[in-house]
């Protein structure tokens, strides 16, 4: 499985190309922005998207989603319960910044325990609300891509609209610190750590 790590746009979130080295297929998941950038590159690794899957629904992680999927004709896929924010510019939070982002609705909606198929590689969809009532992370074998929910030494968010600590809390103890310790954690925006490393050094738990 390749992975590759792009930091876009003016908050740095992680978009994460995904790709099955075999079968040339991938994912993309959270194109925050910088569409033509993300083009290049799955241009370059000679990778044909077959899915954009989003984390959660925040303008700062699907900025890119509409260039980038009539660029692959991708479908979109989010959480049911982040739905609406591709559509209401109010709730994925781009009125905030002065923006005004409008996209297409999901081509499929995700639900916990989902799987994603790429070429050879599975995804399992978890559903970790608290950030965002749709949140998900997503795992492949040992490596876990948890979006706004954990970062290294650090949480997401629970303040917007829609966030809660205690839930993001929950979510983290009862679908991520269960998973091996050698299990990478590749977050939405910073560097990437490990389960073990936030088990032992996270000052949230």
């Amino acid at each position: 499985m390749y992975i590759e790590t792009l930091p876009v746009g003016s908050y740095e979130a992680n978009c994460y190309i995904i790709g099955c080295e075999e079968t040339r297929k991938a994912v993309v998941v959270d194109p925050g922005d910088e569409a033509e950038r993300i083009q290049e590159r799955l241009k370059k690794l000679n990778f044909k998207v077959e899915a954009i899957v989003l984390t959660h629904g925040h303008s700062d992680h699907i900025g890119a989603v509409g260039d980038l999927q009539r660029a692959t004709a991708a479908q979109v896929l989010i959480h049911k319960d982040d739905a609406e924010m591709l559509i209401n510019p109010a709730k994925n939070l781009s009125t905030w910044m002065g923006e005004h982002m409008v996209f297409n609705p999901a081509d499929r909606l995700l639900v916990d325990g989902d799987t994603i198929q790429i070429g050879n590689i599975t995804l399992e969809v978890l559903h970790t609300p608290g950030h965002t009532p749709g949140g998900i992370c997503l795992k492949a074998g040992k490596d876990l891509f948890s979006g706004d929910t954990l970062f290294a030494q650090s949480i997401g968010r629970s303040d917007f609209p829609g966030g809660s600590h205690s839930t993001l809390i929950g979510s983290i103890k009862s679908k991520l610190l269960v998973l091996s310790d050698e299990t990478k954690v590749y977050p939405g925006h910073g560097p990437a750590s490990t389960i073990g490393q936030e088990k032992r050094h996270n000052p949230f738990f």
